[in-house]
Formats: C-alpha cells, sequence, structure tokens
C-alpha cells in the first residue's frame, strides 16, 4: 500500500455474500465500517463507541 494513502484498512471479514472492513484515517484515527452485499451495494459509515462517539485510533496508524 502507497504510503501517502490517507486511509488503511486494518480489518477484513468475508463470506460468500457480504463483505465488512474497518478502515482508519490517518489524519484523524477515525474507524470506519465498510460493509458490501455483493451484487447490490456498499456502506459506509463512522464506527461508534457505546456511548456514540467515533472509535478512534491512536496515531500514527502502523501500516503491514
Amino acid at each position: 500500500m502507497a504510503k501517502d494513502n490517507r486511509f488503511v484498512r486494518i480489518y477484513s471479514q468475508d463470506s460468500f455474500t457480504t463483505s465488512m472492513q474497518i478502515w482508519v484515517d490517518k489524519e484523524t484515527g477515525v474507524n470506519y465500517l465498510a460493509s458490501a452485499l455483493h451484487g447490490s451495494g456498499y456502506g459506509l459509515t463512522p464506527l461508534l463507541n457505546r456511548d456514540g462517539t467515533p472509535v478512534v485510533s491512536p496515531l500514527p496508524i502502523e501500516e503491514d
């Protein structure tokens, strides 16, 4: 992955019909949940804590 990309994928879970990924913004540390139903669409939303605040990873984000 190029070092100049703003987002980095930190988690991926796939099945026959769906895909779930967590992406982190390297500038803010905010985590996003991306989900795809193969052949039907794609969704992206901030990943939230129990209290409704966004999940924020410590910076800098370590890349593989």
